[in-house]
């Protein structure tokens, strides 16, 4: 028997129940094609949702820096800092996140700093030097940003009841992620071997399938789950733009004015994305599809 799917948190629960409720009276080809659309716009409210602790924060970022006063007495990290753990009580308080969901974006964000610290101080991206609630070069508010990718990862495993046909086996995956997170600091001494991880992962998850369903009583959906973690990574990519265009950080390249961050990039997010994915599973195995009955 498959485990006992996460609960869901109390707008969750609402908006899923609308969507059975919408869906069941439906009926002909006429409700058909209407509960089609209404999968589809289901699907991209808990898509958003999924995202809202990340979009929070790149509406932080940018707000900080198009409205907060360049003179003003507070650095604007610092303010950033304050901001992100506001958010975040916020976020347990409304119970809109568990506090297990918590403990793993909690170890993302000390993953992510751990990696800020070393990536400042070899030059590849920099911040903005005011403020006090910081680490060396880096203001606490990034492991925010890190801790998103993982608030991401585990709601939406909750939120569509993902399952997974042919998923690698645990200890696999554990020594995939740790060589990929190792190779973010060895690459700077030794010979960079993303393309080498990225086919790892090819050949580790390339048989999987991803089955879902966008409401309790919904058909359940397959996707390659390459598929699905090369759509995350364009979307972190996206993401890593504003932020940078926001002035959130910039790379060398941006130092004269801002510039598109290269595609290039989009295997680093990836690469990183699996990180993530192997944090998430140890906490939310992944499952199975339920045997027919």
């Amino acid at each position: 028997m498959s485990p006992q799917r996460p609960p869901f948190t109390p707008p969750e629960e609402r908006l899923d129940r609308w969507a059975q409720r919408r869906t069941a009276a439906l009926t002909g080809a006429a409700g058909a094609r209407r509960r089609v659309l209404v999968e589809v716009a289901v699907f991209g409210l808990k898509q958003s949702w999924a995202c809202v602790f990340g979009a929070a924060m790149l509406l932080l970022l940018v707000a900080a820096r198009t409205l907060y006063p360049e003179d003003a007495p507070i650095a604007r990290a610092d303010v950033l800092v304050v901001a992100a753990i506001a958010l975040q009580v916020a976020m347990l308080a409304l119970r809109l996140e568990s506090l297990r969901e918590m403990g793993v974006i909690a170890v993302f964000h000390v993953v992510g700093t751990v990696m800020e610290l070393f990536k400042t101080s070899v030059g590849s991206w920099q911040y903005e030097a005011e403020g006090i609630l910081r680490i060396g070069e880096v203001p606490l508010y990034t492991g925010f940003m890190y801790a998103a990718v993982g608030s991401y990862m585990v709601r939406v495993m909750r939120l569509f009841d993902l399952r997974f046909t042919r998923y690698p086996p645990l200890w696999a995956t554990v020594l995939l992620g740790a060589a990929i997170y190792a190779s973010f600091f060895t690459h700077h001494y030794l010979p960079d071997a993303r393309w080498v991880l990225l086919g790892g992962v090819v050949v580790l998850y390339g048989r999987c399938l991803m089955t879902f369903r966008v409401h309790r009583r919904a058909p359940w959906r397959r996707l390659p789950v390459l598929a699905a973690f090369l759509g995350v990574a364009l979307l972190l990519w996206i993401a890593e733009n504003v932020g940078t265009a926001a002035g959130a950080w910039i790379y060398p390249h941006q130092q004269e004015g801002w510039h598109l961050v290269p595609l290039s990039k989009l295997v680093s997010w990836l690469l990183l994305m699996m990180v993530s994915v192997v944090l998430v599973t140890l906490v939310h195995r992944p499952r199975g599809p339920d045997p027919a009955p």
